[in-house]
Formats: structure tokens, sequence, C-alpha cells
């Protein structure tokens, strides 16, 4: 089946880099392939628009939320669940959105197409889609605003494919634009509602087989290796069939120590959560100081934090009472966050992109929290998922 495009690359790379880089060329293209809505739906539209739920699902779990005297971190189940319910309203958004784009078409001088219209919207959101990369640090979330750079693509993209002349292009995918937002305003209650009241199982993602690598440079946003996004989608797909597992709990239990210098291990407790993942998690206390050193393997998830440290993001914040940063080391992200006044703090860092091994709680210094994490070693960690 003709793909539109030349090359050996992996055509979802190959796309994504065509269509941020040179959208007036690539949308001639586009509109000469004879590629089925199902293809472009499987091969496109889902590896992308899983990359902000995850991200986010990720953020929450590793970073969490909030500033100095205070974080909070939402529960793996509620976690889960929007991310689940955000990356299908997303792949419905862009089925809803194709519908409105051809119905306004014809109101603008164009032509109604409906395998077009999802066209644009599919590649025309691409931008967008890796600009979800953002959620893995919430606090750096407000930077997914410059996926706005979508914007340029529908307007480039709708005089070839929806054939609204030009002069009105700009009209034609305002009002779109708008439909998309009132959209969303009307869906974000409903995620909410929800959210909280069901969690369903994790959606299948495909992705093809090749490993090629290819780099994305957004404009505004900076640059994303789209090969990362096709290996995560892979893992994804792998732990939500069941070909690889997460490591058992007890087997992450088996890791935490009796003691941590002073500190004595006090309580124990494992959670495991299907394909998606699982941890363990002791608690150590010394006299009025008492702080829990987690491990948690994300699985298929974690392979998207593995793109975010290829992307090196980072994030601090200081003040006189202590800061917080992300950053990455050695490959990995790791966050670590000291408040003074509460004698409180985290220290956390990912293994393998997929083992999150964090310690957090009132200590004597944040040394103790690195320490009580340094004392789980990496290469036992990578031993348990052979």
């Amino acid at each position: 089946m003709d793909n539109g495009m030349t090359g050996g690359g992996n055509p979802l790379v190959e796309r994504a880099k065509a269509i941020i880089l040179k959208p007036k060329e690539e949308w001639p293209r586009i509109a000469d392939e004879t590629r089925t809505q199902g293809d472009i739906f499987k091969g496109y539209v889902l590896p992308l628009a899983a990359i902000g739920p995850v991200a986010s699902f990720i953020g929450a779990q590793v970073f969490g939320y909030g500033g100095f005297g205070f974080h909070f971190r939402p529960s793996l189940t509620s976690s889960l669940a929007s991310a689940v319910i955000g990356f299908v309203l997303t792949v419905a958004g862009v089925f809803v959105l194709a519908l409105i784009a051809d119905w306004l078409a014809p109101k603008f001088e164009g032509t109604s197409n409906k395998l077009n219209a999802f066209k644009l919207v599919a590649y025309g959101a691409t931008a967008s889609f890796l600009a979800g990369i953002f959620g893995l640090i919430p606090a750096l979330g407000v930077f997914g605003l410059l996926g706005l750079y979508s914007i340029y693509l529908f307007y480039t993209g709708a005089p070839v494919l929806m054939k609204v002349p030009e002069a009105k292009a700009a009209g034609y995918v305002a009002v779109t634009m708008v439909c998309a937002i009132v959209l969303a305003i009307v869906v974000a209650p409903i995620t909410a509602l929800i959210t909280g009241a069901l969690f369903a199982g994790p959606a299948l993602i495909s992705s093809a087989d090749s490993t090629d690598q290819g780099t994305v440079s957004v404009p505004g946003v900076g640059s994303i290796d789209v090969g990362e996004v096709e290996k995560m989608s892979k893992r994804m797909e792998d732990a939500a069939n069941g070909k690889t597992k997460p490591v058992e709990a007890a087997s992450l239990q088996g890791l935490l120590p009796d003691a941590l210098g002073a500190y004595k291990r006090t309580a124990v407790e494992t959670t495991g959560a299907g394909n998606l993942g699982s941890s363990a998690q002791g608690t150590y206390t010394a006299g009025d100081h008492s702080f829990t050193l987690k491990v948690t393997d994300m699985h298929g998830l974690g392979a998207i934090a593995g793109m975010g440290a290829a992307m090196g993001v980072e994030q601090s914040r200081e003040d006189a009472d202590g800061y917080e940063k992300t950053a990455t080391v050695d490959g990995q992200m790791q966050t670590e966050s000291w408040s003074k006044s509460g004698s409180r703090g985290k220290f956390g860092r990912m293994v393998a992109d997929r083992f999150l091994v964090e310690a957090d709680g009132n200590a004597n210094n944040i040394d103790e929290l690195k320490a009580a994490v340094a004392a789980i070693d990496p290469d036992d960690l990578e031993d348990l998922a052979g």
C-alpha cells in the first residue's frame, strides 16, 4: 500500500519529521496517499496520542504535584484511570474534530471529504501530540502550549486537503479550533466524573515493528526522538498483551533492607496492578523521624521516562526554606526536594527507564534519603527484570 513516503525509514518517524519541518511540501503527498482511515489511526494516531496521557501519569507518580510545604501524589489507581480515560478521549477527539472539519469545509467554500478531514486532524495534531511529553514533569506542563504549532499545520493543510481557498483558510481554522475548545470544555468535567467513578483496563497501543530512529525538531518545543515514541508504544503493547511481565511485588519487597543506618523498618506494603506494574514500600523510623522507601516497577509505561531523559528535561526552584529540582543524571531522570522548616524531603531516581526508587519523608537531611535510595542496587533491579 502506498504510504506516500520515500526512503527506508520508519513511516511514523518520517511522517512526523516531514509534517513538522516541511508542512507545505508534505500536505500534497498526504493528499495523494491511498492509506485508509484505519491505517492512519493504527499506525499514527494511536502511538502519538498516547504520549500526553502516559507522560502525565508518570509525571504524577514520579514527581507529584505541589510546592514548598505541600506535596500531593495521586494514587496509582486514580493516575492510571486518568491516563487511560485521557487517552481514550484524545483518540475520540480526533474523530469528532475530523467530523467538525469536514462539516465546516463547504461553509468556507471548501469540499467535504471525510478521509481528507481525518488526515488533516490526524497529521495536523502532530505538534500537540509530541508536546505532550512535557506532562512528564508537572511543573513544565505549561510548555505543552507550544503544541499550538499544530494550528499552523492545520492552516497549511486546509487548502490542500479540504480545498478551502487560502483567503478563507484562517477563518476556517479559527472556527474549527473554537469548536475544539468547546469540545474540550465539555469533555473536561466528564473526564473528572468518569475518573472518580471507575477504572478501565489499558488500551492496546499498536506500532510498527521497525526500530528505525529519527529526531523531530518541533518549533518552540525542542528535539524529540520519535523512534523513542515507537519503542514506548511497542513496550506498552507488549505489556498490555502479556508478552512481558512486571516484577512480582514480593520480589521488590525482598530488596527493601531491614534497616538503614539508625532507621529500622517498621512497616511494609506491596501493590500489584496486573500487567501495568507493581511496587513495594517500607517505612523506616528513628526517633521522631520517619520516611518511606518505595520501589516501583512501571513496566511498559516506564518507556516514556526514557524519552524525557533523552530530551534532557529539567526544572529547579529555590527559596529561603528549601529547593526542588529535577534533572537527568547518567541518562536517567532524577528528582529531589528539601524543606528546612519541616525537615522533610524526597529523593528519587529512575533505573533502566523502568523502575522508580524513591525515599520520601522526615529525616535529618537530604543525604539520609539519598543513602536510602542508594541501598537499592540498580543491578539487582535489572536482574529481576531479566
